[in-house]
């Protein structure tokens, strides 16, 4: 589910010529699945409340492989961007669950390692996922990338079963009242106003990496899938090492994360025209960029108390509301004056507002909570 979501960011030269259309319209694949993931992952989680948490995972999975077969025999782009939105739907209801069970897995103690872990699974697709669908699009046709897709989410569907235990006989189902009631805490918007602004920042560079690396670096496209390589590992390193000091010194962990995104994608900006520069900054945006995610996560399930599911689910929805609008930006950007550069230059400005909901509730933090 972690590779379906940007393994287009290293196909869409060949996915905009077989459709006829730009780099910058294929672009689009990314942003409507950010849109469904918008819309799934709150909505699909209040609908699937009662619901064995198990069957909901399975079903997220079948309704994945659904999709991806369309979008790997479809001949309209319409109707893979439809496809895409529904794929994005399923993926927000199996990612909202899941970082429910989880949490409730590990306790309250352990829940930012453990979703660090969990979140560390969507890393691990950058590093292996992402990069083998850009390579073996290359290789036999980006089509091809979604039909493997599609059997692996068949695979993991009968291992979720065979693996993932049944919902106890004392678990206790909240009302949807109950889950909505987290909506109206302060410190859960601020915590969803920066996961939007990381994710806006982080992944509008890392979807857009493909003119940075071959329009301003001048570097041949079978670089493209070493540099998302280089970015997954560092993310998938950095979203364990944040997991396990956010359980400790969660802001302290989040603020030094922002600052240092800051500086990658500044120096991105910058450093871009220089081969070594660019590839070596791209990793170190892997490594810190989204490295504050489990954290976030963590506090906003916390901030749900005995009603998680939908607190759960809403970084879920509002990082992918951040990449929504970031990609959408980068890709008006892209047709501007800006040029290949404008992944950057999104991605600084992002960075930078981050800090205006991040140092507001770190400053709350240090008050008690009503």
């Amino acid at each position: 589910m972690g590779t379906t979501e940007f393994v287009v960011a290293g196909l869409l030269p060949q996915v905009a010529a077989d459709f006829g259309t730009t780099v910058a319209q294929a672009g689009l694949s990314i942003t409507v699945f950010a849109v469904g993931m918008i819309v799934g992952a709150p909505s699909t989680a209040l609908l699937t409340l009662r619901l064995p948490r198990r069957l909901t995972l399975t079903l997220a999975l079948a309704v994945y492989a659904v999709g991806h077969v369309v979008v790997g025999s479809t001949a309209s782009f319409e109707l893979l961007l439809a496809a895409r939105f529904l794929t994005a739907v399923a993926t927000g209801a199996f990612w909202a669950v899941g970082s429910v069970v989880a949490a409730h897995a590990a306790g309250p103690a352990a829940s930012s390692r453990a979703l660090g872990l969990v979140l560390g699974g969507g890393m691990l697709a950058n590093v292996l996922g992402v990069p083998a669908g850009s390579l073996s699009g290359q290789l036999v046709g980006w089509r091809g990338t979604f039909w493997a897709l599609a059997v692996l989410a068949l695979v993991a569907a009968v291992a979720v079963v065979r693996l993932v235990p049944a919902d106890g006989p004392g678990r206790v189902v909240p009302s949807v009242r109950a889950e909505l009631r987290v909506l109206r805490s302060g410190r859960l918007w601020l915590t969803l106003a920066t996961c939007a602004g990381i994710t806006g920042g982080v992944l509008s560079v890392y979807s857009y990496v493909a003119p940075l690396v071959t329009d301003r670096a001048g570097l041949s496209p079978v670089v493209i899938p070493f540099a998302l390589m280089a970015f997954g590992v560092a993310a998938l390193v950095g979203s364990v090492v944040g997991g396990r000091l956010g359980d400790n010194h969660p802001y302290a962990t989040c603020l030094v994360t922002a600052a240092a995104s800051v500086l990658a994608s500044a120096g991105i900006w910058a450093f871009s025209a220089s081969p070594p520069a660019l590839l070596g900054l791209f990793t170190l945006l892997g490594l810190v960029g989204l490295s504050a995610n489990p954290v976030l996560v963590a506090l906003a399930v916390r901030s749900g108390g005995d009603a998680p599911t939908l607190a759960a689910a809403m970084p879920t929805s509002i990082f992918n509301l951040g990449t929504a609008v970031g990609t959408g930006i980068t890709s008006a950007a892209l047709e501007s004056g800006l040029g290949a550069t404008a992944p950057a230059v999104v991605g600084t400005v992002s960075a930078v507002l981050v800090f205006l909901p991040l140092t507001t509730l770190t400053l709350l933090a240090r008050r008690p909570a009503r």
